[in-house]
């Protein structure tokens, strides 16, 4: 079955999730699913709430080849687009994540990238697209005025914009994530899943509401950049200013597509402080081994809090994001971290 949509409804047909995972099969990897009984205990003692098998479960998109989610949604993308738009060359806006993602995708198949990132973009990240492949352009203190910047230079280069989260092709490529973590673990209770522009998000919810809709699939965004939270609040896109550590969740304004997915298919959407977000990148760190940026880790800050609404018995799975924080700046980050409760 053809990967088949409907733009004014904004629906997405059941079948289109297996058909991406099929088509991207090979090319990204199949990530695992890891496993923290320390997690629980810390969930259960703060809560009283007794976590399956006291263990809470998380996909580990951070072992993905560019340190994120976000190149399933790229290559789905490409892989799709006509043979003039390829020919032509693509651009994308982006504060590291996606840039890297289309890079590499377009690396593979021979396209030419250019990706506008803004001025105080992680410089770890810069560099990685460069290496990747793509042309970058630094523009502007905020992702807002990057945008504007990539809007000029795709007139003026004829370039196809590939956006980072508001189209259903990328948001089915994002959303095969929810399809493995039903693979690994059939009978989930509850996904929570870091919120930025909502292509991930809304893509998993998606996904598991064709497949298995009794999971509850909850989003965490920063308090201080929560464009998803707004749009869905007053049920239209509102731009925000986006200004959290976490800079892979720091979207100008969420999109049609994800508005309208978002509030069909979120359990709904919490927020976190700076700080809260930080103790996720400690926690994984150093009870888990594993390195998370703080957009990555914002999923699993939210449970550590309490923040996300549990039945006792619940098979819990947080999504490990990304992982492409500046080793330079790690130090920093453990250290501005809130305590967390019960540990």
């Amino acid at each position: 079955m053809p990967i088949t949509f409907d733009p004014v409804a904004h629906t997405i047909s059941p079948e289109a999730f297996g058909e991406a995972a099929a088509l991207i099969a090979g090319r990204v990897a199949r990530t695992p699913l890891l496993t923290s009984r320390t997690a629980a205990r810390v969930v259960e003692s703060a809560s009283g709430i007794r976590l399956a098998g006291g263990t809470l479960h998380a996909k580990a998109e951070h072992l993905q080849a560019t340190g994120s989610f976000k190149v399933r949604g790229a290559i789905l993308r490409l892989a799709l687009l006509d043979a003039a738009e390829k020919a032509a060359g693509v651009i994308a806006i982006s504060a590291g994540n996606h840039a890297a993602a289309l890079a590499v995708a377009a690396g593979r198949t021979g396209i030419r990238a250019v990706v506008v990132m803004p001025a105080t973009a992680v410089r770890s990240k810069v560099e990685a697209c460069r290496a990747y492949g793509a042309e970058v352009i630094l523009h502007g203190a905020t992702t807002a005025e990057a945008w504007a910047e990539m809007e000029r230079i795709r007139d003026a280069r004829g370039l196809t914009f590939i956006h980072p989260f508001d189209h259903p092709v990328t948001i089915v490529g994002q959303g095969t994530v929810g399809l493995e973590i039903l693979e690994d673990l059939p009978d989930v209770d509850v996904v929570v899943i870091g919120i930025g522009g909502g292509g991930l998000g809304c893509g998993i919810a998606t996904a598991l509401a064709t497949r298995r809709s009794a999971t509850r699939v909850w989003g965490v965004e920063p308090g201080n950049s929560a464009a998803l939270s707004a749009a869905l609040a007053a049920d239209e896109i509102v731009p925000v200013t986006a200004g959290s550590v976490a800079d892979g969740l720091n979207a100008p304004f969420a999109g049609e597509w994800t508005l309208a997915l978002g509030r069909r298919h979120l359990a709904g959407i919490v927020t976190l402080t700076d700080p809260e977000i930080l103790s996720g990148v400690r926690f994984a760190a150093e009870r888990m081994k594993q390195v998370l940026e703080p957009a990555g880790a914002a999923a699993l800050a939210a449970v550590l809090h309490g923040r996300i609404p549990l039945h006792d018995g619940d098979r819990v799975c947080v999504v490990f994001s990304g992982g492409n924080v500046a080793i330079e700046r790690l130090g920093d980050l453990l250290a501005g971290a809130a305590p967390i409760p019960g540990l």
